[in-house]
């Protein structure tokens, strides 16, 4: 399998955090982008960020922009269709998504996810979290996708399909578990961008 390339998906509308990009929030002395980044490029070969509006608005980032190719704000399938259809035109097999508000993410993601998908015809694999009552929770916005299969999502989301996993179970059902309940946590609101300065 050849080495992953990253997506950094930024296509949301913030709502709860009043609008605008949270990946441009302060955290510390960056911004939640810069820590992502950060923490994602030493694991993959190249990244690319998926945001929604005017790109300029990133140009001081290193890194192309690419909208989602479905309109409407459809959630975060269409950004990682849009992931895809940008790793099969650079000639990658796979691709590797992050959300641009969670910036203490795995250090070895990437590793683990490719190391649960070893024997897989298609690699797909959903990072997971313990959790006491349900086993475990998944994280579909953090994942391992194959190009082969960007068709098969361009159509389901063609067809109305929104939900991440509802796609997912469809060709795999296989997540890789991280044992640090608090490594996906997001900065959704406010009061979640004080917890991660606490964090941090």
């Amino acid at each position: 399998m050849m080495p992953p390339v990253g997506v950094i998906l930024a296509g949301g509308l913030a709502s709860r955090m009043g609008g605008g990009d949270k990946g441009l929030l302060q955290l510390g002395n960056k911004t939640l982008l810069e820590h992502v980044v950060e923490r994602l490029a030493p694991q993959v070969t190249n990244i690319v960020l998926n945001a929604n509006g005017d790109p300029a608005r990133f140009l001081t980032k290193s890194m192309p922009v690419i909208a989602d190719s479905i309109g409407g704000y459809v959630g975060p399938l269409a950004g990682v269709l849009a992931g895809l259809d940008w790793a099969a035109n650079i000639g990658a097999d796979s691709v590797v998504t992050v959300a641009a508000d969670t910036p203490f993410f795995p250090r070895n993601l990437v590793s683990s996810l490719r190391l649960a998908a070893e024997d897989m015809s298609h690699p797909l694999v959903l990072a997971a979290t313990p959790d006491v009552k349900k086993g475990k929770v998944r994280h579909p916005t953090f994942g391992l996708w194959p190009v082969s299969l960007k068709d098969d999502l361009r159509a389901a989301l063609t067809n109305g399909v929104r939900k991440v996993v509802i796609w997912t179970d469809r060709h795999s059902d296989r997540t890789a578990v991280f044992p640090d309940e608090t490594a996906f946590f997001n900065v959704n609101t406010p009061a979640d961008l004080i917890r991660a300065e606490e964090m941090l």
